[in-house]
């Protein structure tokens, strides 16, 4: 049985820090890549970050995360990370953990998601 537990969300005051953790079972963590999505109030799914399956790091990230965000995994542990730096109000969402592939066309396929842990930043 797949299951994404997504953990480390709470509230925090601006320019705070959280991380979150996302721990993987049931399948082979280290062959997909991973992901972490977001979804504020009343709004879709926003990527924020995702890291490759290859020995050879490599992380990505949506424009408005640059620089304050660091996605990482540890296969032996078959555990995702993103440490948040110097949160925004606007980075309230829940944020859910995804394991999948991208798509050659563009884009992502998500074949498994967590059920999210919640990030509000507010004073």
């Amino acid at each position: 049985q797949v299951q994404l537990v997504e953990s480390g969300g709470g509230l925090v005051q601006p320019g705070e820090s959280l991380r979150l953790s996302c721990a993987a079972s049931g399948f082979t963590f280290s062959n997909f890549w991973m992901y972490w999505i977001r979804q504020a109030p009343g709004q879709g799914l926003e990527y924020v970050s995702s890291i490759n399956s290859d020995s050879s790091i490599e992380t990505y990230y949506t424009d408005s995360v640059k620089g304050r965000f660091t996605i990482s995994r540890d296969n032996a542990k078959s555990t995702l990370y993103l440490q948040m730096n110097s949160l925004k109000p606007e980075d309230t969402a829940l944020y859910y953990c995804a394991a999948g592939r991208p798509r050659t066309s563009g884009g992502h396929v998500y074949n498994y998601r967590g059920q999210g842990t919640q990030v509000t930043v507010s004073a």
